[in-house]
């Protein structure tokens, strides 16, 4: 098992910048591909982006390519999530997950066994 927490929310600005983190503890962080997913107030829960157990891949949802950027440090058992020109439409509560190498479609949450509980990020206009 691995466990995930996810750090680096809060409230900024529209224009503003946050950068949110997940720590892995548990099972070797490298076995694991890692996502970012998000879920507003009465939305459901949406893919934001992902990372290749070994970083060389990267998706994205359309909505935040050019503005968000993740990023992995197996040596710190840490994934991050680079996030710039926030928007409104970006307030959400941010989720981190990570599944098994052959376990699915990155975008798709069905495939990640592990969830962090989330941080909540606010962006106002």
């Amino acid at each position: 098992q691995v466990q995930l927490a996810e750090s680096g929310g809060g409230l900024v600005q529209a224009g503003d910048t946050l950068r949110l983190s997940c720590a892995a503890s548990g099972r070797t962080f490298s076995a694991y591909d890692m996502g970012w997913f998000r879920q507003a107030p009465g939305q459901e829960r949406e893919f934001v982006a992902a990372i290749s157990w070994s970083g060389r891949s990267t998706y994205y949802v359309d909505s935040v390519k050019g503005r968000f950027t993740i990023s992995r440090d197996n040596a710190k058992n840490t994934v991050y999530l680079q996030m710039n020109s926030l928007k409104p439409e970006d307030t959400a509560v941010y989720y981190c997950a990570a599944k098994e190498r052959s376990s699915g479609p990155f975008s798709t949450s069905a495939g990640y066994a592990y969830w962090g509980q989330g941080t909540q990020v606010t962006v106002s206009s």
